[in-house]
């Protein structure tokens, strides 16, 4: 019963712990391919802002570059000069776009980063939820594990003392048909007696042989009924004191006519 009902208050039907400890299992999966789906994009964003750095860091040096040589070719040509005019606007607004995802991967990396904040707090909360759990869980087991033992010890107890009651019972049983059928033994030699004074005349020697030998017949079969009934009796109270379970039942006898 202990195994197979459910334990109230933790379960309203039997499996419900079971079904709690696979949900966390899977919520703690959750959480773990969460938190690398995060890392990963944080490092794919990390890579990127270091490439975007990269090129920024060289825009700039071509803008440099680029500055350097609109001052010096400014005398050679006008032409050359809004040339390089048009490829600073270019770069300027290549670097104002460059700007703009890098701060759309700031804010992405912020917005990663409290999210796994946020994870990291549910999943504290969760672990100390399951602790708290794990130790009440951990108590009723040992409550439960004292229980058992008593109740194996109350079982021992309370087997021991059926087993000496049905000992009991068979020796009674047994004392019982013992004394019944030795009774009949005794009184039948009695009569044996008498027919055997009886028949020391030789005029009634012939006539009560029969009985006398019908007598001594029933006294040998009453007998062999008596020490087949104690042999039976003792197998089954060996039987009970080895352990075996057994028909609390009498030993079936055979009602022996006298003559």
């Amino acid at each position: 019963e202990t195994n197979t009902l459910p334990f109230h208050p933790f379960e309203n039907q039997q499996g419900d712990i079971l079904r709690m400890e696979k949900e966390h299992r899977v919520l703690q999966e959750q959480l773990r391919a969460a938190e690398e789906k995060v890392e990963q994009l944080q490092r794919r964003s990390s890579e990127e802002i270091g490439v975007l750095e990269e090129l920024l860091k060289k825009s700039v040096e071509e803008t440099k570059v680029s500055q350097n040589e609109l001052d010096w070719f400014h005398q050679d040509s006008e032409a050359q000069g809004r040339k390089w005019q048009q490829e600073k606007k270019e770069l300027r607004e290549n670097l104002k776009t460059l700007r703009s995802k890098v701060k759309k991967h700031t804010d992405t990396r912020d917005r990663y980063l409290k999210t796994i904040d946020e994870k990291e707090k549910q999943y504290n909360g969760y672990l100390n939820a399951f602790l708290d759990t794990s130790n009440k869980f951990a108590n009723e087991k040992v409550k439960l594990e004292e229980l058992i033992k008593k109740s194996q010890d109350d079982s021992q107890k309370c087997e021991k003392r059926a087993v000496k009651a049905e000992v009991s019972v068979f020796q009674s049983w047994k004392e019982a048909e013992v004394w019944k059928l030795s009774g009949t033994v005794a009184k039948a030699e009695a009569n044996l007696q008498v027919l055997k004074t009886l028949s020391s005349s030789a005029a009634a020697a012939p006539v009560l042989k029969s009985q006398i030998d019908s007598w001594e017949t029933f006294i040998s079969n009453v007998k062999k009924q008596l020490e087949k009934i104690e042999a039976e009796y003792e197998a089954k109270i060996e039987l009970v004191k080895s352990g075996a379970r057994i028909s609390l039942t009498k030993v079936e006898t055979v009602e022996i006519p006298p003559p």
